[in-house]
C-alpha cells in the first residue's frame, strides 16, 4: 500500500464518528500508533453490522483477518474531529479486502489508510472456506454505486 495512492473518499459509503480519548494519546501528544487498530476494529464492526443488516451472531466467527496494512499519513491529536470510513475494495473465493481511511473532518486531511485482508473460516478445521452466500451478496451489494 502506498500512502501516495490515497483512495477516492467517494467510493466510500459507509463512515463512522470516532471519538477520541484522554488514554489514546501518547506523551508526544498524539494518538499512539496501536490505538488506531482498535479504531480500524471498531470501523470494521459497524461496517460489517450495517451490509449485514444486524445479521450478524457476535459469537460465531466467520472470517479472521489474515493480514493487515496501515500507512500513517499525519499525526491525529486529541480534540480533531476524526471520521473513519470503511469499504469492500475486492472479494475473492476465500477472502476479501477492506480498505479504512481516518480523515480529519474540518480541514479533509488524511491522517491514516488501512488494507486488511479476510478470510472465511471452518473453526472446526481451522481452514479457509467459500465465502458464505450471505457475505458475498452484501459485500457485493456494499460495492455497487
Amino acid at each position: 500500500m502506498n500512502p501516495h495512492d490515497l483512495p477516492d473518499i467517494n467510493l466510500f459509503r459507509h463512515s463512522i464518528p470516532l471519538q477520541l480519548r484522554f488514554n489514546d494519546i501518547d506523551i508526544l501528544g498524539h494518538v499512539n500508533n496501536t490505538v488506531y487498530f482498535s479504531f480500524f476494529d471498531t470501523g470494521k464492526a459497524h461496517f460489517f453490522q450495517s451490509i449485514m443488516n444486524g445479521g450478524i451472531n457476535w459469537r460465531e466467527v466467520e472470517t479472521v483477518i489474515a493480514n493487515i496494512d496501515c500507512a500513517y499519513i499525519q499525526s491525529i491529536f486529541f480534540g480533531e474531529n476524526i471520521r473513519l470510513y470503511t469499504r469492500c475494495s475486492e472479494i475473492k473465493e476465500k477472502s476479501f479486502r477492506l480498505q479504512q481511511m481516518m480523515v480529519e473532518q474540518s480541514s479533509g486531511a488524511v491522517k491514516a489508510i488501512c488494507e486488511t485482508v479476510m478470510v472465511s473460516i471452518d473453526t472446526k478445521t481451522m481452514k479457509a472456506i467459500e465465502i458464505p452466500a450471505r457475505w458475498r451478496r452484501a459485500l457485493e451489494d456494499s460495492m455497487k454505486e
